[in-house]
C-alpha cells in the first residue's frame, strides 16, 4: 500500500512503538485496532490470518479455532466489540437467536430434517 508504519499507526490511533510491539507479538492487538488496520490497508480482517494453521489444545478443544474463524469476519469483529456492551439477558437472547438460525440452516441442507 505504500504506507509507512507511522502512517498505519496514526490511522488507528496508536504510536509507532505500539505498532512495532504488535508486529513483534509483544502486545496483543484489540479487535477494533485490527479492524482499523484492515480498513486502512483496504483488506479484510481475514487477510491477517491467511495461512495460519488451526490451533487445538491438548484436549482437542476447538474453541481457539472457532474464535479465530469468528474474528476473521468483519461481522465477528463488530459483534465482538458490541456484544459485551449489552446486558447479560440480551447476550443470551442473541446466542439463542444464533443457535436457532444455525438449526434452521441445517434443516435446509440436503439430508436435514425439515420443519413443518
Amino acid at each position: 500500500m505504500g504506507l509507512s508504519q507511522t502512517q498505519l499507526a496514526d490511522s488507528v490511533g496508536i504510536t509507532f512503538q505500539q505498532l512495532q510491539k504488535y508486529e513483534r507479538g509483544a502486545n496483543r492487538v484489540s479487535a477494533s485496532k485490527l479492524y482499523g488496520m484492515a480498513v486502512t490497508l483496504q483488506t479484510s480482517v481475514a487477510w491477517f490470518f491467511e495461512g495460519m494453521p488451526p490451533e487445538v489444545d491438548g484436549d482437542g478443544d476447538k474453541r481457539i479455532e472457532a474464535v479465530r474463524r469468528f474474528m476473521a469476519t468483519e461481522e465477528g469483529v463488530e459483534l465482538a466489540s458490541l456484544v459485551p456492551q449489552l446486558p447479560p439477558a440480551q447476550r443470551r437472547q442473541i446466542l439463542a437467536l444464533a443457535k436457532t438460525l444455525c438449526a434452521e440452516d441445517d434443516d435446509d441442507q440436503p439430508g436435514g430434517t425439515s420443519k413443518a
